[in-house]
Protein backbone atom coordinates (compact mmCIF):
# COMPACT_ATOMS: atom_id res chain seq x y z
CA UNK A 1 0.00 0.00 0.00
CA UNK A 2 1.37 3.73 -0.87
CA UNK A 3 0.82 6.49 1.59
CA UNK A 4 1.24 9.93 1.27
CA UNK A 5 3.00 11.18 4.00
CA UNK A 6 1.72 14.90 3.40
CA UNK A 7 3.56 16.73 6.47
CA UNK A 8 6.98 14.46 5.67
CA UNK A 9 7.31 15.77 2.10
CA UNK A 10 7.24 11.88 1.46
CA UNK A 11 5.54 9.10 -0.11
CA UNK A 12 5.58 5.91 1.74
CA UNK A 13 5.62 2.00 0.42
CA UNK A 14 3.40 -0.63 3.27
CA UNK A 15 3.85 -4.09 2.38
CA UNK A 16 1.55 -6.40 3.73
CA UNK A 17 1.92 -7.87 6.87
CA UNK A 18 4.70 -5.04 7.91
CA UNK A 19 4.74 -2.36 10.51
CA UNK A 20 7.10 -0.35 9.20
CA UNK A 21 7.08 1.90 5.60
CA UNK A 22 9.66 2.33 3.35
CA UNK A 23 9.83 5.49 1.36
CA UNK A 24 10.12 5.42 -2.17
CA UNK A 25 9.58 9.36 -2.93
CA UNK A 26 11.04 12.41 -1.03
CA UNK A 27 13.05 13.52 1.69
CA UNK A 28 16.31 12.53 0.19
CA UNK A 29 15.73 9.98 -2.98
CA UNK A 30 15.32 11.46 -6.27
CA UNK A 31 12.04 13.04 -6.12
CA UNK A 32 11.72 15.76 -4.18
CA UNK A 33 8.23 16.56 -3.02
CA UNK A 34 6.17 19.42 -1.28
CA UNK A 35 3.02 18.54 0.13
CA UNK A 36 2.14 15.27 -1.87
CA UNK A 37 -1.42 14.38 -1.39
CA UNK A 38 -2.61 12.33 -3.62
CA UNK A 39 -1.41 8.81 -5.77
CA UNK A 40 -2.30 6.51 -8.68
CA UNK A 41 -0.58 3.39 -9.32
CA UNK A 42 -1.12 2.08 -12.93
CA UNK A 43 -1.25 -1.47 -12.44
CA UNK A 44 -0.12 -2.72 -15.62
CA UNK A 45 3.42 -0.73 -16.14
CA UNK A 46 3.87 -0.42 -11.72
CA UNK A 47 4.29 3.44 -12.49
CA UNK A 48 3.10 5.74 -9.49
CA UNK A 49 1.94 9.08 -10.42
CA UNK A 50 2.07 11.46 -7.36
CA UNK A 51 0.28 15.00 -6.80
CA UNK A 52 3.05 17.22 -5.30
CA UNK A 53 0.56 19.70 -4.60
CA UNK A 54 3.06 22.93 -3.30
CA UNK A 55 5.04 22.12 -6.48
CA UNK A 56 2.00 22.06 -8.33
CA UNK A 57 2.89 19.32 -10.18
CA UNK A 58 2.22 15.51 -11.25
CA UNK A 59 5.33 13.64 -11.15
CA UNK A 60 5.80 9.59 -11.58
CA UNK A 61 7.99 7.18 -9.63
CA UNK A 62 10.24 6.26 -10.04
CA UNK A 63 11.55 8.34 -12.75
CA UNK A 64 11.01 11.39 -11.11
CA UNK A 65 9.62 12.87 -14.44
CA UNK A 66 7.22 16.11 -14.39
CA UNK A 67 4.16 14.71 -16.39
CA UNK A 68 1.63 17.60 -15.71
CA UNK A 69 2.01 21.06 -14.36
CA UNK A 70 5.12 22.68 -12.88
CA UNK A 71 4.67 26.26 -13.83
CA UNK A 72 2.91 27.85 -11.18
CA UNK A 73 -0.67 27.92 -9.52
CA UNK A 74 -3.51 28.03 -11.96
CA UNK A 75 -5.97 26.33 -14.28
CA UNK A 76 -3.55 26.17 -17.35
CA UNK A 77 -1.34 23.73 -18.04
CA UNK A 78 -2.03 15.69 -19.55
CA UNK A 79 -5.37 12.28 -19.65
CA UNK A 80 -5.48 12.70 -15.94
CA UNK A 81 -8.23 14.04 -14.15
CA UNK A 82 -6.31 15.88 -11.31
CA UNK A 83 -8.42 17.49 -8.28
CA UNK A 84 -7.29 21.27 -7.72
CA UNK A 85 -7.47 22.16 -4.31
CA UNK A 86 -6.89 25.67 -4.48
CA UNK A 87 -9.56 26.37 -7.19
CA UNK A 88 -12.20 24.26 -5.77
CA UNK A 89 -12.35 22.18 -8.27
CA UNK A 90 -11.78 19.04 -10.61
CA UNK A 91 -9.99 19.81 -14.43
CA UNK A 92 -9.17 16.58 -17.17
CA UNK A 93 -5.59 17.10 -18.55
CA UNK A 94 -5.23 15.02 -21.69
CA UNK A 95 -1.55 14.31 -22.43
CA UNK A 96 0.36 16.86 -25.22
CA UNK A 97 -2.35 19.12 -24.58
CA UNK A 98 -1.94 22.37 -23.14
CA UNK A 99 -5.27 23.10 -22.10
CA UNK A 100 -7.59 21.95 -18.90
CA UNK A 101 -11.29 20.94 -19.40
CA UNK A 102 -13.25 21.97 -16.30
CA UNK A 103 -15.23 18.73 -14.50
CA UNK A 104 -16.42 19.50 -11.49
CA UNK A 105 -16.69 22.41 -8.94
CA UNK A 106 -17.45 25.62 -9.38
CA UNK A 107 -15.53 27.12 -12.75
CA UNK A 108 -15.04 30.22 -11.40
CA UNK A 109 -12.93 28.82 -8.53
CA UNK A 110 -15.04 30.28 -5.82
CA UNK A 111 -15.56 27.28 -2.80
CA UNK A 112 -19.49 25.69 -2.16
CA UNK A 113 -21.18 23.49 -0.02
CA UNK A 114 -24.17 22.95 -2.73
CA UNK A 115 -24.53 19.69 -4.83
CA UNK A 116 -22.53 21.27 -7.44
CA UNK A 117 -19.90 22.65 -5.91
CA UNK A 118 -16.21 21.66 -3.81
CA UNK A 119 -14.30 23.22 -1.03
CA UNK A 120 -10.90 22.23 -1.39
CA UNK A 121 -11.13 18.72 -3.31
CA UNK A 122 -7.81 16.94 -2.88
CA UNK A 123 -8.42 12.73 -3.65
CA UNK A 124 -10.91 10.95 -6.01
CA UNK A 125 -11.05 8.05 -8.15
CA UNK A 126 -13.09 6.86 -11.05
CA UNK A 127 -15.25 3.58 -11.40
CA UNK A 128 -15.54 1.33 -14.27
CA UNK A 129 -18.99 3.43 -15.10
CA UNK A 130 -16.77 6.67 -15.16
CA UNK A 131 -18.24 7.58 -11.90
CA UNK A 132 -16.28 10.09 -9.87
CA UNK A 133 -15.82 9.80 -6.22
CA UNK A 134 -14.03 13.33 -4.55
CA UNK A 135 -12.83 13.42 -1.09
CA UNK A 136 -14.65 16.89 -0.33
CA UNK A 137 -11.97 17.91 2.43
CA UNK A 138 -13.21 20.77 4.13
CA UNK A 139 -17.43 19.87 3.60
CA UNK A 140 -16.18 16.58 5.21
CA UNK A 141 -18.00 14.24 2.77
CA UNK A 142 -17.39 12.52 -0.15
CA UNK A 143 -18.76 13.61 -3.43
CA UNK A 144 -20.08 11.49 -6.08
CA UNK A 145 -20.55 12.50 -9.85
CA UNK A 146 -22.30 9.99 -12.61
CA UNK A 147 -20.30 10.89 -15.44
CA UNK A 148 -20.91 14.34 -17.68
CA UNK A 149 -22.83 15.60 -14.49
CA UNK A 150 -22.09 18.65 -12.89
CA UNK A 151 -24.07 17.37 -9.69
CA UNK A 152 -23.12 15.33 -7.27
CA UNK A 153 -24.41 13.35 -4.24
CA UNK A 154 -23.25 13.36 -0.93
CA UNK A 155 -23.17 9.49 -0.17
CA UNK A 156 -20.41 9.65 2.83
CA UNK A 157 -20.09 11.73 5.43
CA UNK A 158 -22.45 15.04 6.20
CA UNK A 159 -21.80 18.34 4.42
CA UNK A 160 -20.05 21.07 6.49
CA UNK A 161 -20.47 18.80 9.65
CA UNK A 162 -17.34 17.66 10.84
CA UNK A 163 -17.57 14.36 13.64
CA UNK A 164 -15.97 11.35 14.99
CA UNK A 165 -18.98 8.86 14.66
CA UNK A 166 -19.20 6.30 11.74
CA UNK A 167 -21.20 8.22 9.34
CA UNK A 168 -19.40 11.54 9.87
CA UNK A 169 -15.67 12.50 8.57
CA UNK A 170 -13.25 15.07 9.42
CA UNK A 171 -11.18 16.51 6.47
CA UNK A 172 -11.99 13.45 4.16
CA UNK A 173 -8.34 13.53 2.06
CA UNK A 174 -8.20 10.22 -0.40
CA UNK A 175 -10.96 7.59 -1.48
CA UNK A 176 -9.98 4.23 -3.26
CA UNK A 177 -12.27 1.63 -4.29
CA UNK A 178 -12.46 -2.22 -4.25
CA UNK A 179 -13.21 -4.31 -6.67
CA UNK A 180 -16.72 -4.96 -5.61
CA UNK A 181 -16.62 -1.34 -5.86
CA UNK A 182 -16.83 -0.74 -1.77
CA UNK A 183 -15.27 2.81 -0.53
CA UNK A 184 -12.68 3.47 1.56
CA UNK A 185 -11.99 7.37 2.84
CA UNK A 186 -9.18 8.39 4.55
CA UNK A 187 -10.37 10.30 7.28
CA UNK A 188 -7.69 12.66 8.43
CA UNK A 189 -8.52 14.17 11.82
CA UNK A 190 -10.17 11.09 13.13
CA UNK A 191 -7.02 8.97 11.94
CA UNK A 192 -8.51 6.18 10.15
CA UNK A 193 -10.03 5.15 6.93
CA UNK A 194 -13.59 4.87 7.26
CA UNK A 195 -15.05 1.94 4.71
CA UNK A 196 -18.57 2.46 3.52
CA UNK A 197 -20.17 0.03 1.06
CA UNK A 198 -21.04 0.37 -2.40
CA UNK A 199 -23.52 2.90 -3.16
Amino acid sequence: MYITDRGNNRVQLWNTGTSIGTTTAGETLNISLNGPTTIVRDSITGIVYISDTYNRQIVSYPSGTVVAGGNSAGHSSTHFLIPNYDTNEIVRWVLSAHNWTHVAGNINGSAGSDSSSLYHPVGMTIDPMGTIYIADARNHRIQFFLAGKSNGTTIAGITDVSGNDSTLLYSSYWVALDNQLNLYVSDTFNHRVQKFLRY
